[in-house]
Formats: C-alpha cells, structure tokens, sequence
C-alpha cells in the first residue's frame, strides 16, 4: 500500500493530505468528470494520488460532509450534490444561465416602490430622497433553493417593471424584462463576490443548515449608455453554485506582457 511519502522536509499531517485529494475530487465532481455518477473505488485513488487507505477515506468523509457524496453498499461512492456554473465573463441572468440544466422559477417576495438606503441612490445616481424599485425573489432551480436576489432598480427602469405585473417577475430575468419588456439595453456591470457565513433568516429561506456558506454577489449594471439602472444583492447557495471564468493574462492590463523586458 502506498504511504504518504512527501517531498523530503515536508511535514504534512494525513488531514492535509486528505484536504488535497479532497481538493482534486471536489473539482472534478463540479465538473461533472464522473458521467455515471460514481467516483473511482479507494484502491484506484490510492494508487491515483499515492497516498493511504484512510487519507482516501478521509478526503471522501470531507466532501461527504459537504453534500456531495456518499456512501451506497454495493456501488461506492457516488455523487449526490449538484452544483451550477454561472459565468463571470459575460452579463446574463440566472434563467439564461441555467436553462439548460433545469427549470428556473422565481418566488415573487416583495416588488415595490421604496425610498433605498442613502447608500444605494448614491450607487444608482439617484437624488437624495429619491424613490427606487425594490425586487426580492427567491430562485429556484428544478424546485431546489439556489439564491435570494434583492434588487434595487431606478424608477424609469424598475416601474415599468411593476406594470408587467407579478407573474412577469416570476417567468422572467429582469435584465430580458429590461430589455425586451422596457426598451432600455443594458451595458456593462460591475461585480463583486465574497463568501459569508449565512445569517439565520437567509439560511430558513435558502433551506440551508444555520451556519452555511453562501457566496454574496454585489453587482451594479449600467445601461448602454452608462446610466446606473439596478443594483443587486444576490446570496447563492455556496454548494450549489461556482462562478466560472477564462481570464487572458495578456489583456489583463498587468500581466507579464505589460513589464518591461530585461536585459
């Protein structure tokens, strides 16, 4: 049976180890790299990462713990958690995304007029005192929780929107409503992502365990000719979602192509 030899010097308990392979194994799952739906037997990781017998059972525990396997006598390990993959490069919204997956449905839980937190008209150009649309809708992929989106939108954007009535916020994005449904073409966003630690409310809404993680996405969209136009705080079920990119370091604008060469 193969240790869990390292690289000389290197001291690493079998919970690093283990934390490894379970990074590998965690990717591949997200990726859908197991079509049939169950992971490699221990004594093929074994040999595949060239560590023990209870580091593979470790790393499995891990993503066990995490909903993403489990153990079936007579069948393995096999994977039980599905996540989505929502791409960072290009501005669209969740039905648009996963469509394919499955069916996206939308719970209207509040749509509108409010006066927004001094903050927020700051973010969207709106004058002190000034009324915005508020959205909030619980999203659903094949019946299944994913995130709980607050919107705030301008009022020449979001009211048209309310007008459409409640039943066009559950069928639809709100950027093909605003666009489609309003006239107004969209432009370009600006987009920030953190993982958090749910708070107790989000996680009853989201049918997640007290304490679980989500990612919380902050995303300002402008329209095509540059005005604010809606302002969203999304919270997406950590387990359920990753966000996907291909960057290109060479447009990145600091990359190694922009230092200088040295002689």
């Amino acid at each position: 049976m193969p240790g869990d030899g390292g690289v000389a010097g290197e001291s690493l308990t079998r919970a690093d180890r283990a934390r490894r392979v379970a990074n590998v194994l965690r990717g591949q799952v997200l990726r859908g790299a197991f079509p049939g739906g169950v992971l490699p037997d221990e004594r093929e990781l074994i040999a595949e990462f060239g560590v023990s017998r209870n580091t593979v059972r470790e790393a499995l525990g891990l993503l066990r713990d995490e909903g993403l396997v489990e153990r079936r006598r007579g069948v393995g390990t096999v994977v039980v958690g599905r996540a989505y993959q929502h791409p960072l490069g290009e501005l669209s919204g969740l039905a648009e995304v996963l469509q394919r997956h499955g069916a996206v449905v939308n719970e209207v839980r509040e749509a509108r007029t409010v006066r927004p937190p001094g903050s927020v008209a700051r973010r969207l150009g709106l004058a002190e005192g000034a009324s915005a649309v508020y959205l909030e809708r619980l999203r659903r992929v094949d019946g299944a929780p994913l995130s709980l989106d607050c919107t705030y939108l301008i009022p020449e954007v979001g009211e048209p929107l309310l007008a459409r009535g409640r039943d066009a916020l559950e069928r639809n994005d709100v950027f093909d409503l605003i666009e489609t449904g309003v006239g107004m073409p969209l432009g370009t966003a600006e987009v920030s992502v953190q993982a958090v630690v749910a708070d107790p409310a989000t996680c009853a809404v989201l049918a997640m365990p007290d304490g679980g993680a989500v990612l919380a996405v902050e995303r300002l969209t402008r329209l095509a000719d540059g005005r604010p136009a809606d302002l969203e705080f999304i919270h997406l079920r950590g387990d359920r979602l990753t966000l996907h990119a291909t960057l290109d370091r060479a447009r990145g604008g600091s990359g190694a192509a922009d230092r200088p060469v040295r002689p």
